[in-house]
């Protein structure tokens, strides 16, 4: 695919799974709370029910951990038919304290795109999740220098997009953005008319995957960060 990067002038960053690891620690976490409960049910069948919940959780909690944690905690209530015992549940909240506890652990070559480009264009952060929690991994992650905006969004449409540029006077045309998921860094932006660039992560959350038939629009897949450099230079 042939690119013309040479008019844009502010880069968009999505953060988990783009700067650091982040659903890795939701898999493992589901490993261990399906371990919890293996009296009550199988693996299979606690996934799954674990899953209906946060999607049913999703417009009251919204995305990140302590949703997450949230709706593991309905899930063990509901697979126990209300029997699980208090240890168990204190066990839940432990798995919860600590995901939010972990360090941030940077992906390879981030560090370096972000000092390539800090001079040369207005990077921002376009993130979906808990604010806190965000802002804590932003600190942690040592990256808040790079950054002209950090931007925590409830949910990430074209309308939530829409409105942000909007908001910070960005030019559609003159916006790039770089992000693991087609269904919220990518495909929103390109119905914007905006630029967007895939970096796939290699573990992706079933409600963030995208069928097939609906991979399409005029964007940019890359295997690592560091790619964008030959776009940009």
């Amino acid at each position: 695919m042939e690119v013309d990067y040479g008019n844009i002038k502010v880069i968009g960053f999505d953060a988990d799974d783009t700067l650091w690891v982040n659903e890795t620690y939701f898999r493992e976490a589901e490993e261990h709370f399906a371990q919890l409960l293996e009296n009550y049910e199988t693996k299979n069948k606690i996934d799954q029910e674990l899953f209906k919940m946060e999607m049913q959780n999703l417009e009251i909690y919204g995305y990140g951990i302590k949703g997450f944690l949230l709706s593991m905690i309905e899930s063990a209530l509901d697979l126990s038919n209300n029997t699980v015992s208090q240890a168990t549940l204190a066990q839940i909240l432990n798995l919860g304290k600590e995901m939010i506890s972990r360090p941030v652990e940077l992906l390879e070559g981030v560090t370096h795109v972000l000092e390539q480009l800090q001079d040369k264009y207005r990077l921002i952060v376009l993130t979906k999740g808990d604010l806190l929690d965000q802002e804590r991994k932003l600190e942690k992650s040592g990256l808040s220098q790079y950054f002209h905006h950090v931007e925590v969004l409830s949910d990430k449409k074209e309308e939530n997009y829409k409105n942000l540029l909007d908001h910070l006077e960005i030019n559609v045309k003159e916006f790039l953005m770089i992000g693991n998921s087609l269904k919220s860094d990518v495909l929103p932006i390109i119905g914007l008319g905006a630029n967007a660039v895939h970096v796939p992560f290699h573990t992706t959350w079933a409600h963030e995957k995208v069928p097939v038939e609906e991979q399409t629009g005029n964007y940019l897949t890359l295997n690592s960060i560091t790619e964008i450099m030959k776009y940009l230079n």
